[in-house]
């Protein structure tokens, strides 16, 4: 039996026309699984051709989690042809102001997006495992900022804060229906979101870069193994975990 195979299964993931999620989504049908990929940007389109190109089932859907969450997750499940057995709820946003000026729209719009549609997707997600009588497995992004405050970004750190607990209290009541539910903490990442703080410029990029053991942010490239760890029967004893990915950040 191999642990990590994922030949036949049926995924969802979000946010994935880029970053992180475009390489976790990657590293699921690297290792045998159809994934349907989820964006708000258009460009999600283009990714899934780009994937089927290489060889691999995906398909592409254009969509707003913060408005049309059930739409986009009916549609994604009949891509898949009505089978469901991973989610990644990697969706996300950023927005950087001092505390004390944090515009209440911007903390509406972070929350709505990091937080309540990751509640709503857990939710639609575990119903559909239980339909099936199937196992299935959420894997939630949280962050390092699931663990301390950070600079500038309150709602971003609360919204995290909120994957950590949220994927916990799911854990509780879904674990012995056969429904993993965890959660990735990535470290300081090469990103799209992260650009400015990736400057090496930037006093703040050199300080975190110093902090972190290996010496080097990370990349999507970084995720893969984790995910689909996660993911496959590996982890079938794994429930309401917080696994971070940071390159050894938290431990200095």
């Amino acid at each position: 039996m191999n642990l990590w195979d994922l030949t036949y299964k049926k995924a969802i993931v979000t946010g994935a026309a880029q970053g992180l999620s475009k390489g976790m989504a990657e590293g699921l049908m690297e290792v045998g699984a159809e994934v349907c990929i989820l964006d708000i940007n258009p460009k999600v389109i283009d990714v899934a051709k780009e994937f089927n190109n290489k060889g691999f089932k995906c398909h592409g859907i254009i969509a707003n989690i913060a408005k049309e969450r059930e739409k986009a997750f009916r549609d994604a499940v009949e891509k898949l042809g009505g089978h469901l057995d991973i989610i990644v709820n990697s969706a996300g946003v950023q927005r950087r102001h001092k505390s004390e000026e944090f515009p209440l729209n911007d903390w509406n719009f972070v929350i709505d997006i990091n937080l309540t549609a990751v509640f709503v997707l857990c939710q639609l997600a575990a119903k559909q495992f239980m339909k099936q009588k199937s196992r299935g497995k959420i894997i939630n992004i949280a962050s390092m900022l699931s663990f301390f405050g950070g600079y500038t970004v309150p709602a971003y750190a609360a919204s995290k804060g909120g994957i950590a607990q949220l994927t916990k209290a799911f854990c509780n009541e879904w674990a012995e229906k056969g429904i993993n539910v965890n959660a990735l903490a990535p470290g300081y990442m090469d990103t799209e979101m992260n650009v400015a703080l990736t400057d090496p410029n930037n006093p703040r990029f050199l300080e975190i870069t110093n902090r972190i053991p290996s010496k080097r942010w990370g990349t999507p490239e970084d995720m893969k193994g984790p995910v689909i760890f996660l993911a496959s029967a590996a982890s079938d004893y794994l429930n309401g975990a917080i696994i971070p990915v940071d390159g050894g950040y938290l431990v200095k």
